[in-house]
């Protein structure tokens, strides 16, 4: 009996690729002085690390504007770059460290013209 329920839960643990790819990227992305996104607190200095989901350039009010989702494994968080159209490095799956203060635009977390460091 108690070797049924060792092998559901196994199996479920493989049941969800989304699940098994959430709890790597807690693992990679801990380390001292980075927070996670579902814990950084809004209008505070902020590290955050994770991987670019989405890269899109969208212009808001006229002016290019580079967006990107950032996921780290607990939450995401959309980062916006004001001014540009692209940036050399910025890619769909990429490691990427930012820093910088959390706001909100329309009920999404957002992290404007934040430092970045390539990972």
């Amino acid at each position: 009996m108690a070797t049924k329920s060792r092998l559901r839960r196994t199996i479920s643990k493989w049941a969800s690729p989304a699940e098994a790819e959430a709890r790597d990227l807690r693992k990679t992305f801990a380390s001292s002085g980075v927070v996670s996104i579902a814990d950084a607190p809004s209008r505070t200095p902020v590290h955050l690390r994770g991987t670019l989901r989405t890269v899109t350039l969208r212009p808001r009010g006229g002016v290019p504007a580079l967006e990107a989702e950032l996921y780290d494994g607990t939450g995401t968080l959309i980062v916006i770059w004001l001014g540009r159209r692209r940036i050399a490095g910025i890619g769909p799956g990429r490691a990427i460290e930012v820093s910088g203060r959390i706001g909100e635009h329309e009920a999404d977390r957002v992290l404007y013209n934040p430092r970045y460091e390539l990972l």
